[in-house]
């Protein structure tokens, strides 16, 4: 486990977000974002939400994928009144020059969009990928969709135009796209161990968390798409494309095993996170993929 406290801060970078406070440290000669865990919002019985774990779990399973994601560290950081808390560290990845460009920017610079850069319909955004220039069409669309599916499996409810995007260097005139990052929506993270237990007794409670909701933050005709409802509708040949890059490559075994190895998560937080996920691979992605296989 470790304890960030003692690492330095660079109090001339600092970050936006509404999800948790957050510092620039170094650690180990590497910058990171060190992510506290935010207040939640809807469930009043819990101090702080879970949302460090989840940044951290969802971006190792990112990886697991084979997708291009942040590194992430889990430890404790005690701030000046003696409170210690559970961090995430999120390595920077726009040291040595490179500039993160979010996608909100990239869509306010194609003039041919009916929406700002924030909007979040699904034909608006597939418009600026087409119109950008920054990053191959295809390549940049294969990156989205492939993150959608595995949003998707992790029951990601805010992955909006602000959270991801592409590196650039402008000396060099080169741009990639960014890793995945700002991940801490995903896994129910305002969910707390007690109502953890609560939803595995009963099948139907683990049914309305799949079927029902978190939804995706992109719209289709203003409404939010449901995850399960887009995919398993077969209405988008790249979104068909991606589940079939994807699916193949969900190891639960090793998924369950980094559950397991995770610290400072209780006995009942590991079996929900691999029930949930289990359930989602299944319910989802499983069965949409059975009926594209015909």
């Amino acid at each position: 486990m470790i304890d960030f406290t003692a690492c330095e801060i660079n109090k001339f970078k600092a970050y936006g977000g509404a999800n948790g406070n957050k510092i620039h440290i170094n650690y180990q000669g590497n910058g990171y974002m060190l992510k506290f865990p935010p207040i939640p919002g809807k469930n009043k019985k819990m101090s702080y939400s879970n949302g460090c774990i989840s940044e951290y779990l969802a971006c190792h399973i990112y990886a697991s994928l084979g997708i291009k994601v942040q590194d992430t560290l889990l430890g404790t950081y005690t701030d000046r009144r003696g409170k210690e808390k559970i961090v995430v560290a999120c390595r920077d990845f726009t040291e040595k020059g490179k500039k993160l460009i979010e996608f909100a920017q990239l869509k306010n610079t194609c003039i041919d969009s009916e929406q700002n850069g924030y909007g979040t319909e699904l034909s608006s955004i597939m418009a600026a990928i087409e119109e950008q220039t920054l990053i191959p069409q295809e390549e940049m669309k294969e990156f989205f969709w492939n993150m959608f599916i595995a949003d998707a499996f992790l029951g990601n409810f805010d992955r909006h135009n602000g959270n991801w995007g592409v590196l650039v260097e402008e000396e060099k005139l080169a741009a990639e796209m960014a890793p995945i990052y700002d991940c801490g929506s995903c896994l129910y993270p305002q969910l707390a161990a007690e109502d953890m237990q609560s939803v595995m007794q009963r099948e139907e409670e683990i049914d309305k968390r799949i079927f029902l909701y978190p939804t995706s933050a992109v719209e289709k005709e203003g409404k939010k798409i449901s995850y399960f409802e887009f995919i398993s509708s077969l209405e988008n040949q790249d979104c068909n494309a991606a589940l079939k890059r994807i699916y193949p490559r969900i190891d639960m075994k090793s998924i369950n095993r980094l559950v397991e190895e995770t610290p400072f998560i209780e006995p009942v937080q590991k079996e929900f996170y691999q029930i949930m996920l289990r359930e989602r691979k299944e319910k989802i992605l499983g069965y949409s993929m059975r009926l594209l296989l015909g």
